[in-house]
């Protein structure tokens, strides 16, 4: 349901923060046939940040590694939404150079205000904004990620019905039923759009070897959490 016929097969960047829909996005683009080049990963200056992901992007580097497609970082200074725009131009501008991208793939899937200003950013830099995942329906897509083998765990919760008890968990079948439930008595985005929780993938048939994280600390202050990796490895053996 997700394959396009009429999309141009490109050499592409991608927007990575380490999170299910980045990393799914790559999937899909690469389903189309896509090449992915290389990773643009920013770290931004705080969780307030409207654009960016947070939690344990430092442990991005595993999942680099691990799919071998070479990665670009940079380093946010400020929160404000204009600064983080300019420095994804920035690292664009530095993969037109150094990969010959045609176009940048993104995990956006209901947020206009991204996908505007993403396009935007491509549309002046003359490459193509490819959002593989926009639009599609929660339900169905948290399934298609288990059902595509995507394993990934939660690193932050900031919504009423989701406890630390979800915190460091990897979400199996049984988890996304209970979701649901959750979901709908709460009414939070079931696939986190809204930013209710933060993932991090830790294998999928993108990976050479899986993520075995080694040690994580739990952060709670009764209504939000985080789960922070503390150390984490490739597992060459798996």
């Amino acid at each position: 349901m997700y394959l396009r016929q009429d999309l141009e097969i490109m050499k592409l960047a991608a927007l990575f923060s380490g999170g299910k829909d980045s990393t799914f996005a790559i999937y899909l683009a690469k389903k189309q046939g896509h090449e992915i080049n290389c990773l643009l990963t920013i770290f931004p200056k705080s969780d307030e940040s409207h654009l960016l992901h947070h939690p344990n992007m430092v442990w991005t580097s595993l999942q680099s590694e691990s799919m071998n497609i070479p990665q670009i970082t940079e380093k946010s200074s400020s929160d404000e939404t204009q600064s983080e725009l300019d420095l994804i131009e920035k690292i664009l501008i530095k993969a037109k150079k150094d990969f010959q991208i045609e176009g940048m793939v993104h995990g956006g899937i209901k947020s206009r205000f991204q996908k505007n200003n993403f396009e935007n950013i491509c549309e002046k830099l003359n490459i193509q904004s490819i959002s593989p995942l926009w639009d599609t329906d929660p339900k169905q897509y948290m399934n298609n990620l288990l059902n595509e083998n995507f394993d990934f765990i939660i690193t932050s919760v900031s919504s009423a019905g989701l406890d630390d008890s979800w915190l460091g968990k990897k979400i199996q079948k049984y988890d996304l039923m209970q979701l649901e439930k959750l979901s709908d008595k709460f009414e939070f985005n079931l696939n986190f759009e809204g930013g209710e929780a933060e993932t991090f993938v830790v294998d999928c048939p993108l990976f050479s070897h899986p993520i075995d994280v080694i040690q994580g600390e739990k952060t709670w202050d009764g209504y939000r959490g985080r789960f922070e990796i503390v150390d984490a490895r490739l597992d060459y053996d798996a």
